[in-house]
């Protein structure tokens, strides 16, 4: 069987771990989110969190840390590769201080400024459950008429700028407040950090000259360092695509398809180099075969996020869909990743997690304080949904 995880972020979490109990999951996907960025945890820190987790609630059903997501890559590693010694060096601890506990997977992301991108967070769908949204329209108002990029409008067509500007036009201050919250307020889970509409300009700046070509040389020269070491600890890396997979605010993007995973696999052949499968990352491009990627990159697959998402008509915009639904043929993919977990010592097996769920039944309360794409009841039905199929499967 792969391994049912769960993120779960910290004590504060609304989600509880009784609650991650209930909903059958075993393994714990978790970070030290208070640790500043650029800063090195300590095996201190580590060992208290594994043993909350692990110890904290005795007689209760046990729970094992087993991947940690994320340990976040400072903004210099991106910008100048490995020059930025100091970040590198911190992260490297980090990473220690994560294999000496025994935790043996480790999820990070290389999206530059910006972390995973929506543009609604309570978007309401026909059953009444609220979902996520990236909607193209309402994105490009954001570019063009809050943030002001000064290429944006080289990047949009007359048709496009017409719909923005009539969106942006219908925006009371309360909708633009919104708008640069979702977009510029780190969403949980983030690695990047929140920002005024003054301070993501100047960071965009400083990315003028950084090329596609150049992020994915700095990508390999952060794993260039640090995949010695996390092969020597038995540690894998798992890159986790960009989100959505292509450029964003004329910044590149360099984990959004396949040619992009196996030009970093080649760049850095280390055994610890591997993929995080996000299948609604991906799935928002028509052109990333799902199960191909899970059939073709198996032995690299530590870690899966597991979700759908469904593409809008103009092919841009996408919603959070149900996790056996949306535009993800999710049942592939589980046969796919079952056929390579199965070939596996006992140490070794996926990790998988149900991911962004809705909020949902008792989750809508006006009360209930929930985390975007983190409420416990949507993925308690996520998971579920998964488990039943990954059952089906097994017994076919």
């Amino acid at each position: 069987m792969m391994l049912e995880g769960w993120r779960w972020y910290g004590p504060n979490d609304p989600v509880s771990l009784d609650d991650v109990r209930q909903a059958g999951a075993t393994d714990i996907v978790s970070a030290l989110h208070q640790v500043p960025i650029g800063e090195a945890w300590t095996r201190k820190a580590v060992e208290e969190r594994k043993n909350f987790i692990e110890h904290g609630q005795p007689g209760r059903s046990p729970l094992t840390w087993s991947v940690v997501e994320s340990i976040p890559i400072p903004d210099d590693v991106k910008r100048l590769g490995g020059k930025a010694t100091r970040s590198i060096e911190a992260w490297i601890a980090s990473l220690e201080a994560v294999a000496a506990a025994g935790i043996k997977v480790i999820c990070y992301n290389f999206m530059p400024v910006v972390d995973w991108c929506r543009t609604d967070l309570e978007w309401e769908l026909p059953n009444g459950a609220r979902a996520m949204r990236f909607d193209q329209d309402r994105f490009a108002a954001f570019e063009l008429h809050i943030l002001k990029r000064p290429t944006a409008p080289q990047e949009y067509s007359p048709e496009q700028q017409a719909r923005a500007k009539e969106r942006f036009d219908k925006m009371s201050q309360a909708d633009v407040d919104y708008l640069v919250m979702a977009i510029a307020s780190a969403l949980p889970g983030s690695t990047t950090e929140p920002m005024t509409i003054p301070q993501f300009r100047d960071r965009l700046e400083q990315y003028r000259d950084i090329t596609p070509k150049v992020l994915r040389q700095h990508l390999a020269e952060f794993l260039g360092r640090v995949a010695p070491v996390a092969e020597q600890l038995g540690v894998s890396l798992t890159l986790h695509p960009d989100d959505p997979p292509r450029p964003l605010f004329g910044l590149p993007r360099v984990a959004s398809t396949a040619d992009d995973y196996q030009a970093l696999f080649d760049a850095v052949p280390s055994k610890a180099n591997g993929i995080c499968l996000c299948t609604g990352s991906l799935g928002v491009r028509a052109d990333n075969d799902l199960p191909a990627m899970a059939e073709r990159f198996g032995p690299r697959i530590a870690f899966a996020h597991l979700r759908a998402t469904k593409r809008e008509a103009d092919s841009l915009s996408f919603y959070e869909s149900d996790h056996l639904d949306g535009d993800v043929d999710m049942i592939a993919v589980l046969k796919a990743l079952l056929k390579e977990n199965a070939r596996r010592e006992p140490g070794k097996k996926i990790v998988f997690r149900p991911d962004h769920g809705h909020r949902m039944l008792d989750d809508l309360a006006a009360t209930k304080r929930t985390n975007p794409g983190y409420t416990a009841i949507g993925r308690l039905r996520g998971l579920a949904e998964l488990r039943g199929a990954i059952r089906a499967i097994e017994h076919h």
